[in-house]
């Protein structure tokens, strides 16, 4: 075998084992959607029920005065900024996706006079910020699937407390969500939302209008502003881990994506270089038999005879 041909088995080799790697890690990411799936659908509604509940609470109390309500907060003008990045690699364009709506959304912010301070979860974010000496104020990573709902606790509980904090250096005005919505196994957005300050739509200004939500007539006990100091922290604790729930299930079909386009990808390569191989050991061929016809025509014009 020519040396030629030993570089075309060596890479065809090499690709056959790559492909097994990506169509493995393609199959893991397409079982693990449904059950990341399932987790979404379980923790949206809830989400969904507070916010409809803060709704409520607002809507038919009165005059309620919560800080995260005030539409005017301008204490420090820090806007923190909570984005979720994937944890490990091999997931496509997934973390660039929402690393660029956190950049896009930062630029706009700074435009009207505003601070960005970053909240980073995942290693991909983490180093890219870093990579850029733009330390996030802080970071969670690396992190495990299976402890989404622990960490989304623990995230909330820091924006919380600064959200509320009298400290000047510490204070949010503001916090926006950067994350993904799993929309579909086929279909993700990366979206930046606000969090806080809350958007409550007024129900007697939309009252009997097309789309205008409908409250329940609730009974606070104590009283409303007891009942929105419990459920705020409850709230921005369900949006984090429903979001956090989505932008897993989000990763994975990211990778099965990537994974399948990887796998195809050294499916070409191993086709290219199998041709390749075949068109060296037949010039091989046509080389040895051309030496060897060479050589009996120079054997019978010089008139010796093989014995």
């Amino acid at each position: 075998m020519g040396a030629q041909q030993r570089q075309y088995k060596q890479r065809i080799g090499s690709a056959q084992g790559m492909k097994k790697i990506f169509k493995a890690k393609e199959m893991v990411a397409a079982s693990r959607i449904s059950k990341a799936h399932a987790r979404v659908q379980a923790t949206t509604p809830y989400a969904e029920a507070i916010t409809q509940a803060i709704g409520a609470v607002a809507t038919h109390s009165g005059e309620l005065d919560h800080p995260f309500l005030e539409t005017d907060r301008q204490q420090t003008g820090r806007a923190g900024i909570l984005l979720i990045t994937a944890d490990r690699g091999m997931t496509g364009s997934y973390s660039h996706n929402v690393i660029r709506a956190a950049e896009e959304l930062g630029n706009r912010l700074r435009e009207e006079g505003k601070t960005p301070v970053l909240y980073v979860v995942g290693r991909k974010g983490e180093t890219y910020f870093r990579f850029r000496n733009r330390e996030p104020e802080r970071a969670w990573a690396p992190y495990s699937e299976n402890e989404l709902a622990s960490l989304g606790h623990e995230v909330s509980e820091q924006l919380t407390a600064d959200l509320l904090s009298e400290d000047a250096e510490r204070h949010l005005d503001e916090l926006y969500l950067v994350g993904t919505r799993f929309l579909s196994r086929f279909q993700q957005v990366a979206r930046a939302t606000r969090l806080v300050p809350i958007e409550v739509v007024d129900g007697e200004e939309n009252a009997g209008g097309i789309g205008a939500p409908s409250y329940p007539l609730y009974e606070f006990t104590p009283d409303a502003e007891t009942v929105m100091d419990e459920l705020m922290p409850r709230y921005i604790e369900s949006r984090i881990v429903n979001l956090l729930m989505q932008s897993m299930a989000s990763e994975h079909a990211a990778t099965q994506r990537a994974m399948k386009t990887a796998t195809d990808n050294a499916e070409t390569q191993i086709r290219k270089f199998t041709r390749l191989a075949n068109s060296a050991r037949q010039a091989e061929i046509t080389q040895e038999i051309s030496e060897i016809v060479g050589g009996a025509d120079a054997l019978s014009g010089s008139g010796r005879t093989e014995r």
